[in-house]
């Protein structure tokens, strides 16, 4: 992008090219606007965050510790503030992503109001998302730099040019806050045409990474409840295909796909799978298929659906609901191969949903899809939808038993309960959860590690603190001392709601378009002075 300095020549140029018509256009005013406003459309920005992707993904693989991390986010201005954050605990955005959650879309955007996970809401409601995220994101690119643009004209008023030249160099160093997202657009909402016209639509509101689930569209589930209903791998594959077309028409080459399975907890099917020859990928989806061997017809009662398998004649369990039935324990096995095959057929990133997290339990599936696609690299949901303390003090107490400790203090069904918190166990399972993100990233081919839903929980939680003190004995000071307080001394940009909201931004264009003419909200009189 050119700098700030090249932008004044050549904005100088154009203006001098007018004769005269333009002179109330000023070159520095204009360079301001257009590095206050990097991205003109959801496209630049797909294709800028793709890249940023496929360059994150090479340095995982150069180097596991350099994965990456997101939170899930439900509105553009949890999503801004975020980044905000980082930048300012971290100074820089590497690696940190938004993670757009079909889950929170049905549960807080939809028209229909809060609705269950199994893709009821409107599908548009998706790109919507993405668009609102980066319109946010790019106002806090608009934001941080006007507070730079302000300080430079100071500087220039003040004949300071030392501080002036040093700005510049900020300016021009600027980073955005623009990251990439991760979209999920659930099982497709629909055929392969219909995902492909709701990629299209979420590539052009900036999307360069979509997630899609190996789930029955009509019948989708959370990932986290029962019910569960996978497709055919042929079924699946085209969707890909319409994803990548999406990516492609749309000049975004880098495009990421992460091909999420949720078999390891899918115990049924919708279809049996076109098979032309055993063991083609439609036989080795039926091989699956939970069934009675049969001698002869006789054995067939109306309706029954018989297929051959491994060389035998078998009747399929099929349900009353007239979904087939999976053979237990045969989840993983099925992950591993859902995962090859998407691999093979041009996914880049995978997701498994599991029960519990566990690294030992990915590592053993991810070590078998490596033996065959040796790049192999998961997006993993640390979801709020496990107990993630009482799975960890489970797992340090089936480990300390397996060693042979003595664990007779600790009741292991009871391990949620308070009075385990300063605990050996307690606080040995809390360093595991502390590390859950880069063990797993070591051992179990974990390049992304997002939560799903933390700005639901984190939004209800802070609403029940404030409630609980203002509506009761606090009254103001719950308010004063457990937010306005924190935020000015933990310098939460909020505090000056009217400046983040961009009341400064819109005072200086007023003075951009009217001159000395120019009525604006930011005097003396403004009580956003009493922060400073």
């Amino acid at each position: 992008m050119a700098t700030y300095n090249d932008q004044l020549k050549t904005l100088a140029q154009l203006r001098e090219a007018q004769r005269g018509k333009w002179d109330n256009i000023d070159p520095a005013h204009t360079a301001r606007m257009r590095l206050q406003n990097r991205f003109q459309t959801g496209l630049d920005i797909a294709r800028y965050t793709a890249r940023i992707m496929r360059e994150d993904m090479a340095a995982y693989d150069a180097d596991t510790s350099q994965y990456t991390q997101s939170l899930g986010c439900w509105h553009g201005f949890i999503g801004q503030q975020k980044m905000i954050s980082i930048k300012k605990h971290f100074g820089h955005t590497k690696g940190r992503y938004l993670y757009l959650s079909g889950w929170m879309v049905a549960a807080l955007r939809s028209e229909f109001g809060p609705l269950p996970d199994q893709s009821m809401h409107e599908k548009t409601s998706v790109p919507a998302l993405i668009e609102e995220l980066y319109t946010f994101l790019r106002q806090a690119d608009s934001w941080e730099l006007n507070h730079l643009f302000r300080d430079l004209e100071a500087a220039k008023q003040a004949g300071d040019q030392a501080r002036a030249d040093e700005l510049i160099a900020r300016i021009d160093a600027h980073e955005t806050h623009v990251v990439p997202i991760i979209a999920d657009i659930d099982a497709g909402f629909g055929n392969a045409e219909a995902t492909y016209l709701l990629a299209r639509k979420m590539i052009e509101a900036g999307a360069c990474c979509i997630q899609l689930e190996n789930q029955v569209s009509d019948e989708k589930q959370c990932g986290h409840q029962d019910g569960k209903v996978t497709v055919p791998h042929e079924d699946f594959i085209a969707k890909i295909n319409a994803v990548r077309y999406a990516f492609l028409e749309l000049g975004v080459e880098d495009g990421v796909i992460v091909a999420r399975t949720d078999s390891l907890g899918a115990g049924l099917t919708q279809k049996i799978a076109v098979t032309k020859e055993p063991g083609d990928l439609g036989d080795q989806y039926n091989s699956y298929l939970d069934g009675d061997e049969i001698a002869s017809a006789d054995d067939i009662a109306n309706g029954d659906v018989v297929i051959k398998q491994n060389g035998k004649l078998v009747k399929v369990k099929r349900l009353a609901s007239g979904l087939y039935q999976f053979k237990p324990g045969t989840g993983e096995d099925r992950v591993v191969l859902d995962c090859i095959t998407s691999l093979q057929n041009g996914a880049d990133l995978l997701w498994i949903e599991t029960e519990k997290p566990h690294v030992g339990q990915i590592k053993g599936m991810v070590d078998r899809i490596r033996e065959v696609c040796p790049d192999a690299k998961l997006v993993y949901n640390n979801s709020p939808s496990f107990n993630w303390t009482l799975n960890f003090r489970q797992q340090v107490f089936d480990a300390w038993e397996a060693e042979g400790r003595d664990v007779s203090a600790y009741d292991r069904a009871r391990l949620m309960s308070a009075e385990y918190d300063d605990t050996e166990l307690g606080r040995l399972a809390d360093e595991w959860t502390q590390n859950f993100q880069r063990d797993g990233a070591r051992e179990a081919g974990i390049f992304h590690h997002l939560i799903t839903l933390p700005t639901y929980h984190t939004a209800a939680l802070s609403t029940d603190s404030l409630a609980k003190g203002y509506f009761g004995d606090e009254g103001m000071l719950a308010y004063v001392a457990g937010v306005q307080r924190r935020e000015i001394r933990e310098g939460i940009a909020t505090v000056k709601h009217q400046d983040m909201a961009g009341s400064n931004i819109g005072d200086d264009h007023k003075e951009f378009f009217h001159g000395e003419a120019a009525l604006k909200a930011g005097g003396k009189d403004n009580t956003m002075n009493q922060f400073g």
